[in-house]
């Protein structure tokens, strides 16, 4: 973070986090209210970021075999009725359509709240043999879910994300295709938005309505919150009996297939501002920054310094995303509007510096300055961004690594939190969901995941009853 605060309009980040996040959402011009609570206007810096997002995702789709589809926004009320426990999970966020002009309809549609009901159905119409198999399918769309409290990306009523949809002949295949696009979520999230995640499996009471198990990326954000960054779920073949989806496989049997779904949202940007902000805005990641570095004109108006600043524009615009900011307000502030903007690299360049083939490159994340020679600013760039990228990701796991707190007993729980903070509780667990519930109740933090890769310590007790331990969960307030 940069030592002195450039933006006084936004609250301290340790003195009011939720202000803060508001601050930020509105002032860095990422969205704008509407007059329909829990919907937002995108702004066009804010709709840049998911841009970026969901190039980067959408190529790893594409590499991995996926196609995009593109699904209608209704779900007819009967269709959605098809399988019990989905509709069950969704019944209470689910918008209603009941008049089409003047007329009443005569069966009541459904927003799309998510669109597993649409793909089963078409899903019956186009598979019937070994051969049609798998379908690899992706959407982008927005969705509709009737928050009731709602707050600029993570909970809104309606917002974008992508849906996966995937249809196989053997479970075998399913719960591959599931865990691959977990990994695919993990490693975009480590690797492009510089945040670290915890992958696992949810627990029975947390899964996705309708499926037989949801694996997620959980991430802790700075004020020691979780928020799920990612999921992704096995459906069995209980969607496909639940619609008749049957194949004839290579016996010339007729059988079931199985299924598969996994999505981000817009949610994502919100964990990006949580993560890495600071007191003096944004800090974004450079892979999905709309902007990964500006040039800043220094004495602008001494002759040769707008040319000289153009044509080093001109330059790294072949490789980065550039801009240069020739306009007259001063130098000042513009430091501090790219500050709030989050641009990861901040290029000045003044007489001084181009009589010494030079610039200066400061980055955001840490406010380090850096000399470099004009001449091979294109590889200095290239590493600072790199360094960035790192840098924000050593901080994000530190500040996760300092906030996980090992706990053996509700009490502890309790004891810590109080101590130190909310973060990441790292508990065993029975696997009775009665025991799940009390340590919510009594704690405030709900289960998060059972991670993968890390096993039980001999001997360990549920963290509530006492009992022998059947996993290790991560507990966690959750936004």
């Amino acid at each position: 973070m940069a030592e002195k605060k450039q933006v006084e309009a936004i609250t301290g980040r340790d003195e009011d986090f939720a202000r803060w996040y508001t601050d930020i959402v509105k002032k860095a011009e990422l969205i704008e209210y509407t007059s329909v609570k829990g919907c937002m206007v995108i702004r066009p810096y804010g709709y840049a970021i998911w841009e970026n997002i969901q190039r980067i995702l959408d190529a790893a789709f594409k590499a991995t075999g996926h196609e995009n589809v593109n699904m209608p926004m209704f779900i007819p009320e009967s269709l959605l009725q098809k399988e019990k426990d989905h509709v069950a999970g969704f019944a209470p966020e689910v918008a209603w359509v009941t008049q089409g002009g003047s007329e009443k309809l005569e069966e009541r549609l459904c927003i799309r709240p998510t669109s597993e009901t649409l793909f089963c159905e078409h899903y019956a119409n186009i598979i019937h043999s070994y051969r049609d198999l798998p379908k690899l399918y992706n959407q982008w769309v927005s969705v509709v879910r009737w928050e009731k409290t709602t707050r600029p990306f993570l909970r809104s009523r309606e917002f974008l994300w992508q849906e996966g949809h995937t249809i196989h002949a053997t479970a075998e295949e399913a719960v591959a295709e599931t865990e691959r696009m977990l990994d695919v979520y993990a490693d975009f999230c480590e690797q492009s938005l510089a945040m670290p995640v915890i992958r696992g499996r949810k627990t029975d009471s947390d899964k996705f309505a309708g499926a037989e198990a949801t694996y997620a990326i959980e991430a802790l954000m700075h004020d020691g919150k979780a928020l799920q960054a990612g999921t992704s779920h096995y459906f069995g073949d209980g969607f496909a009996r639940a619609f008749d989806i049957q194949y004839t496989n290579r016996e010339n049997v007729k059988t079931y297939p199985f299924q598969t779904s996994w999505g981000v949202t817009t949610r994502l940007i919100g964990a990006i501002i949580m993560t890495h902000g600071d007191d003096n805005g944004l800090v974004l990641p450079p892979a999905v920054a709309p902007v990964q570095a500006v040039i800043i004109p220094v004495a602008q108006h001494k002759p040769g310094v707008l040319e000289r600043c153009g044509e080093l524009r001109a330059a790294l615009a072949k490789d980065f995303r550039v801009k240069l900011d020739d306009s007259d307000n001063s130098a000042g502030w513009k430091y501090a509007e790219y500050e709030m903007k989050g641009v990861p690299v901040r290029i000045e360049l003044g007489p001084r510096d181009i009589e010494a083939g030079q610039c200066v490159l400061a980055l955001r994340h840490n406010g380090e300055k850096r000399t470099v020679p004009l001449e091979t600013v294109s590889a200095s760039l290239a590493q600072a961004l790199e360094d960035v990228r790192s840098g924000m990701y050593a901080a994000a796991l530190a500040n996760r690594e300092a906030r996980t707190y090992d706990c053996a007993t509700v009490g502890e729980i309790l004891s810590t939190l109080e101590a130190r903070g909310d973060g990441f509780v790292r508990a065993p667990w029975c696997g009775d969901e009665a025991c799940e519930d009390e340590v919510k109740e009594k704690t405030g933090v709900s289960s998060r995941c059972i991670p993968f890769g890390e096993t039980l310590a001999p001997g360990s007790r549920c963290v509530c009853c006492g009992k022998e331990a059947k996993h290790l969960v991560y507990w966690g307030k959750a936004y």
